[in-house]
């Protein structure tokens, strides 16, 4: 129970502070280093958001676990038991998602001049489409490489982190290429646009059949061969 509580405990503060931090980097860039949204702006966020995620991919490696974005854990959720499920389920995507709405609350209050959070610009079903392949991708090359560099902590986080900031500018335009469903349940919150139908199918069911798809077709196309598995059994006896 206690390893429970402090998860759920860490799980609310690194989704609050991925909050912050997005905005934080894009007030540093833009308003006091001084760039334009121009290419080497662009370029310059960029660099600074490679770096971010490395920060939290080290605070998710000594937290033991906690996550800031609900996929990592339903990814997990998906290949565990179902009381593991339920857990994920109904108490860490809420603890995150509570996060999120409290730092959003909190952002609007200190910089109002921090926008609104990412719109759908295309239209619902094309949109749902768009967060469902960008969710697919990442979650599929976070599987592939938690299987073949399960050590080294530097390059699957810069693999990692190049990975989702392309996609996240190849749905930028579109849907804001978010591929974290408590982040952006945080800004519609703000909007009062959290129950819209457009939310809830683009930004919350379209990447959870993104991260199934994913975690099944890893399964199938990376299962052990029977022969395999049955040696790997004789030899744990």
């Amino acid at each position: 129970m206690a390893s429970g509580a402090r998860l759920l405990v860490l799980d609310f503060a690194l989704s609050f502070m991925w909050l912050w931090s997005g905005v934080l980097v894009k007030i540093f860039v833009f308003g006091v280093l001084g760039f334009g949204n121009d290419p080497i702006g662009e370029v310059v966020k960029a660099s600074f958001s490679i770096l971010n995620m490395f920060l939290f991919a080290f605070l998710v490696k000594i937290s033991k676990g906690a996550a800031y974005n609900p996929l990592n854990v339903l990814s997990a959720a998906f290949s565990g038991g179902f009381s593991g499920f339920l857990f994920t389920a109904g108490a860490r995507i809420p603890a995150q998602v509570l996060g999120a709405v409290t730092a959003v609350r909190l952002i609007i209050h200190t910089f109002p001049e921090a926008g609104r959070g990412p719109r759908l610009n295309v239209g619902i079903h094309h949109g749902a489409l768009t967060e469902g392949l960008l969710t697919f991708g990442i979650v599929f090359i976070s599987l592939g490489l938690s299987k073949k560099i399960p050590g080294n902590f530097f390059m699957k986080t810069w693999i990692s982190s190049v990975s989702k900031l392309t996609l996240h500018v190849l749905g930028s335009d579109l849907t804001g290429g978010c591929m974290n469903p408590a982040s952006v349940m945080g800004w519609a919150y703000a909007r009062g646009e959290h129950i819209t139908k457009e939310h809830i199918l683009v930004y919350w069911i379209a990447p959870i059949q993104g991260t199934i798809a994913a975690v099944s077709t890893f399964k199938v196309l990376f299962r052990k061969p029977k022969e395999e598995e049955v040696n790997t059994k004789k030899k744990s006896e």
